[in-house]
């Protein structure tokens, strides 16, 4: 038995040739980008609540700003 490994130029290409992807793909791709979308605002609020008083000016944010986004839960934009 012989597995062939695809890139991900490959993935998308062969995605792109399907006339309709099943429903329960669309779906799950769906809450997959949903998942990764909350997760990266998690570790990007949760990094924002470790900077010190210099770096949030470095980035132009005053602490009281940090602090309110820092303190959003991850499922708001």
């Amino acid at each position: 038995m012989t597995h062939r490994i695809m890139n991900a130029d490959q993935n998308l290409a062969y995605l792109m040739a399907q006339t309709r992807i099943p429903a329960a793909s669309v779906v799950a791709l769906k809450c997959a980008v949903l998942l990764s979308k909350w997760a990266t605002r998690r570790r990007s609020r949760l990094a924002l609540a470790q900077l010190t008083p210099a770096q949030l000016r470095d980035v132009g944010l005053t602490p009281a700003a940090a602090s309110i986004e820092a303190q959003r839960v991850f499922w708001r934009a």
